[in-house]
């Protein structure tokens, strides 16, 4: 049964609003909300019953097929470095190279490098006695050292996979991991500096003082080289695949071998062992405990993501995009639309991972009549949602409250310091993508 643009868009808006009021108004879990979302659309279009749950588990399981592995991996790396330490020993190794005059800096870059494997509460709630230690030591107002720190990791958190909102962009759009990585992490550092510098000027004024003295941990952990070893090394090979597959090389036989390393999966449980080795005299009780803790955070988020896809596997069977590419001047919007539907998603809502999935769904089968076909143009349109995906966090965003929770800064100042920097950075990063769109 056809359907005309109006009535496919009224339910388009429909689903959308039932994401949103039912994680915002009523904590419904994203995953119901996404799941009842996707009735509504499907028995909206006149699809059947047994249809509809036939197209929810084919988006549902196309999506686990290309994340799941990588998600559990990063989740994994991610607790483990948290639980030997090596966070910790990479903050103080940048705080010392760059002085107490360049703390918020120091900061800033800390979150950006631990926030690569890392989710960017848990690599705040880990850093938060430092980053306390840190503003009573140099005299810093907290609240720059806060957002120095929350910038950083937000910045990688909105843009590079294996973080689940950029991941599931990738795998929506067929984007290359390696060079989402490589692109997304150089796009990062224009808003990490943003967010930087908007700290250091609003966070002069902020009343808040540090009125607990915390001490930098003093147990032994493992050395600079094994911290920073499960960190990078998962990134070197991801990114010399991807150099391998683009280029014109050869089909060596060490070639084939770092092809098969550089697999995401295979990169990331290297990564983990690595991690592994971050620490002595594990016993099987404390390794079984970190393993079951990372395998049952990762299976929350991986509901979520699933479900976005089947959400998007829905909207694909409305034939939304032909319908849009019939009837209304996409190609002019390009990459702003993406970043526009991703930045409402994201202030509505609060998640950047709901905003990113819910878009990627939205935006796939409308690329054609967006103009962005081409292999390059897929890479800028998920690092478009991901700055769509920064703006603006403020009090429906958990990440805010931990900020606000961990650091003991009043709502006034969170909203004025940090949720102002989450839109210039959102901004910032949207200008970088647009620039890059230019010239490659």
């Amino acid at each position: 049964m056809a359907h005309s643009l109006p009535y496919i868009l009224s339910l388009l808006f429909v689903g959308i609003a039932i994401i949103v009021l039912l994680t915002t108004k009523f904590k419904i879990p994203a995953f119901f909300a996404l799941l009842a979302a996707c009735l509504v659309v499907g028995l909206g279009i006149g699809l059947p019953p047994g249809d509809v749950v036939g197209v929810i588990k084919d988006g549902f399981g196309n999506i686990m097929k290309s994340l799941a592995l990588i998600i559990v991996l990063g989740t994994t790396l991610g607790l483990l470095l948290e639980y030997t330490g090596s966070t910790t020993v990479m903050a103080s190794a940048l705080l010392d190279l760059l002085g107490k005059r360049y703390a918020s800096w120091a900061m800033g870059i800390t979150g950006f490098i631990v926030g690569l494997p890392i989710f960017c509460d848990s690599g705040f709630i880990v850093l938060s006695g430092l980053n306390k230690s840190m503003a009573k030591r140099t005299g810093i107002p907290l609240a720059t050292m806060s957002v120095s720190l929350a910038t950083g990791l937000y910045a990688v958190h909105c843009l590079i996979p294996p973080h689940p909102g950029s991941s599931a962009a990738a795998a929506a759009l067929d984007v290359d991991f390696g060079r989402l990585i490589l692109i997304g992490s150089l796009t990062a550092i224009p808003a990490m500096i943003v967010g930087n510098l908007w700290a250091n000027y609003a966070g002069r004024k902020a009343a808040d003082q540090v009125t607990e003295e915390y001490e930098i941990g003093k147990k032994a952990g493992p050395s600079l080289l094994k911290s920073c070893l499960p960190v990078f090394v998962p990134i070197l090979l991801i990114a010399m695949r991807s150099f391998l597959n683009t280029g014109h090389h050869a089909d060596s036989g060490w070639q084939t071998v770092f092809i098969a390393l550089g697999d995401p999966v295979i990169a990331l449980l290297i990564g983990v062992l690595l991690a592994i080795n971050c620490k002595k005299g594990w016993s099987m009780a404390e390794l079984s405990h970190i393993l079951r803790d990372s395998a049952e955070k990762a299976g929350g988020i991986l509901v979520i993501i699933g479900m976005g896809g089947a959400f998007g596997a829905v909207l694909t069977a409305t034939k939304i995009g032909d319908h849009l590419s019939q009837s209304v001047a996409l190609g002019s919007m390009g990459l702003f639309f993406p970043f526009l539907l991703t930045s409402v998603l994201k202030t509505a809502q609060g998640s950047s991972t709901v905003a990113i999935i819910t878009a990627s769904s939205l935006v796939l089968p409308l690329l054609p009549a967006l103009g962005l076909t081409t292999a390059n143009d897929k890479l800028l349109c998920a690092l478009a949602m991901g700055a769509g995906s920064m703006m603006i966090s403020h009090a429906n965003d958990a990440y805010f409250w931990v900020i606000d929770k961990f650091a003991g800064l009043e709502l006034k100042t969170m909203l004025r310091v940090y949720s102002v920097a989450t839109i210039l950075m959102g901004l910032t990063t949207f200008g970088v993508v647009y620039v890059l769109s230019k010239i490659v």
